[in-house]
């Protein structure tokens, strides 16, 4: 398999050779989530505020996006924005909204030449009507793209999609069109805004701290976790390819031990 290339980007030969490595490395993860950590950090340490970090993302968002698509991952994760970050002072706040909706009108035309799907999972309607309407606009616009699917989570937690997905398993239940007894976690899973793509295979968290900060919770059950120091805006393909590689060395077990992992002489199976 090759890399493939994406309209207007000027992707240099080294470039392809690394992507090339990583494809004859190994499974490249059909399914990737990112938590983008450390953007108000990087602008700090350059003496700036915290929303000029938020705008030098952009670029680590644009790239990672091409290198996947090139790659042949699948589906794309992004955590934008969480419930908990309406908490921000409300300049920060007013000013990723205003990023949110300039980042969607200018490279909307982009993903759809190059057969990207945009799609967001969150309550969005609690962001503004300009952010709403923007993201109708290129979710209609990108809809039957098939060769990535990038998701931003916005206003979104891992515990407001339990909760949501409950309620509506509850609803059922109390109608009478839900056995409790039915439910399992195959049905959980079909009833959370994730529902159309499979779990994450890998979930990368930049800035170096080691928490989920609410993402994902059901969905990350047996993902593989990578942590880098690197801030986001720090963060390019070359980032991504590490992870990448980190994941194709692992040995993914869902709970199960290798054929190898009984000790012959003892009388209980030793599980690694």
């Amino acid at each position: 398999m090759k890399p493939l290339t994406l309209t207007n980007n000027k992707q240099t030969d080294s470039d392809k050779r690394l992507q090339q490595q990583v494809i004859e490395s190994g499974t490249v993860p059909e399914h990737i989530a990112i938590i983008m950590d450390g953007n108000g950090r990087w602008a700090q340490t350059k003496g700036n505020v915290r929303i000029f970090g938020h705008r030098a993302g952009v670029e680590s968002v644009r790239d990672t996006t091409e290198a996947c698509a090139q790659l042949g991952v699948k589906h794309l994760t992004l955590y934008a924005f969480s419930t908990e970050n309406w908490n921000r002072p409300s300049v920060e706040v007013d000013g990723l909204m205003r990023i949110l909706v300039q980042t969607l009108r200018n490279e909307a035309e982009r993903l759809h030449k190059n057969n990207i799907k945009f799609v967001t999972i969150g309550q969005i309607d609690r962001l503004p009507e300009k952010c709403q309407k923007q993201i109708e606009e290129v979710r209609k616009l990108t809809k039957d793209n098939d060769r990535l699917q990038l998701c931003l989570a916005l206003s979104y937690s891992g515990r407001w999609d339990i909760t949501e997905a409950v309620k509506k398993l509850s609803k059922q239940v109390a109608t009478g069109d839900l056995d409790p007894e039915d439910i399992n976690d195959d049905l959980i899973s079909s009833h959370l805004s994730t529902a159309e793509v499979p779990d994450p295979d890998l979930i990368i968290r930049t800035s170096g701290e080691y928490r989920i900060s609410n993402f994902l919770l059901w969905q990350l059950a047996y993902s593989e976790l990578y942590i880098t120091k690197t801030y986001w805006p720090d963060f390019r393909r070359d980032e991504l390819y590490k992870a990448i590689m980190s994941y194709q060395g692992r040995d993914r077990r869902y709970g199960k031990v290798k054929k190898d992992s009984y000790n012959k002489s003892a009388s209980s199976p030793v599980i690694n």
